[in-house]
């Protein structure tokens, strides 16, 4: 392809490759939540499905799931033809009068687009700044790549902030109700159990009811306090983690160049310097090198890095969406429990 032999290769391959890890990584992570949704509802867990999985699904899909839709629609502008509309020619409106005094008019006045911002929908935004401002300048684009893209981002915005509050004390806050509706429930229950047999029995049993109530109290306060503690460092860890998740993923980016650069220079430095001497013998040294330091360097040392890092990725930044370790205790094989069982 062109792009291979151009002298932006470098440029547009750094761009390329780092959008598409964050797609990958973005949609990976996604897909951890989705496994998370599905846990909840395969164990009846309704609260993790109410209060944790749809606000993660409102958070990550807003503000991530939606830089995966700006880098697509960015890509698929023909961004030759919009510059060409942000310039003074002969098909745009101001013609001749942009011509005769370019001092006065600005890209914004000359693009037809009417988009706001500076570039007014003619100009090629960089994503990482949109991405950021939607965050630090709410409301606000200076070079957007549609209509109404302030007003979407801002909407975007409001749903993912009000995603966190429901995460942090949206599952507490039900889990203290049915602690309390509980607490009432077995209050009632004991108050009622004297039956017939005499009101001394009665008033010892609400006594020994009220004692026991003061404890489970203090037990059942113990327990919320340990689950708020635990909702607050999990909404935290999401929230931040989705961050720096993402960012982790651009090791793919890095592997990817490292990798490319690396054959680039073994081709042109070990093969491409011997063809060009046009010796047999030299050609012969120079591909026993480049076969031997491939294989070496890219073939064994790049992929077995390339496999820790990515074992990395699906462990930390994959699993921690949806894997809790609260599964089944390890029981070693044993034949006497066994036979113990067919006995009995």
């Amino acid at each position: 392809p062109a792009w291979h032999i151009s002298d932006n290769e470098l440029l547009f391959f750094n761009s390329m490759k780092m959008k598409s890890s964050v797609i990958i990584g973005v949609i990976q992570m996604c897909v951890g939540i989705c496994l998370r949704g599905m846990n909840s509802i395969y164990f009846g867990e309704w609260l993790d499905f109410y209060f944790e999985f749809l606000p993660m699904v409102v958070f990550a899909f807003g503000l991530f799931g939606y830089m995966i839709v700006v880098i697509f629609v960015k890509w698929s502008i023909d961004w030759q033809h919009r510059m060409y509309l942000g310039t003074c020619n002969e098909d745009n409106k101001h013609w001749p009068e942009c011509n005769e005094n370019p001092g006065d008019y600005e890209l914004a006045d000359l693009c037809p687009l009417d988009y706001g911002g500076s570039g007014d929908g003619c100009q090629p935004p960089n994503l990482i700044t949109t991405l950021i401002n939607i965050a630090l300048a709410p409301g606000s684009v200076d070079e957007p790549l549609y209509a109404g893209q302030a007003t979407v981002q801002t909407i975007i915005l409001l749903a993912a902030f009000g995603a966190v509050p429901v995460l942090l004390i949206g599952k507490p806050y039900m889990l203290s109700r049915q602690m309390n509706q509980k607490h009432t429930s077995d209050s009632r229950t004991a108050l009622t159990a004297g039956g017939d047999f005499g009101d001394e029995y009665h008033k010892g049993l609400e006594e020994d009811m009220h004692g026991d109530a003061h404890g489970d109290g203090d037990h059942e306060e113990h327990d919320f306090s340990e689950i708020v503690i635990h909702q607050a460092i999990e909404t935290i860890e999401f929230v931040l983690g989705m961050v720096s998740n993402t960012a982790s993923y651009l090791r793919l980016w890095a592997l990817s160049l490292a990798h490319s650069e690396l054959a680039t220079v073994f081709w042109e430095k070990a093969m491409l310097s011997t063809i060009e001497m046009g010796n047999p013998v030299f050609i012969f040294v120079g591909y026993a090198v480049f076969a031997a330091v491939t294989f070496a360097v890219l073939l064994c040392m790049d992929v077995l890095e390339c496999f820790l890092h990515a074992l990395r990725l699906h462990w930390v930044e994959f699993q921690n969406k949806f894997y809790k370790a609260d599964g089944y205790k390890f029981q070693p094989f044993a034949l006497k429990p066994i036979l113990k069982a067919a006995v009995a």
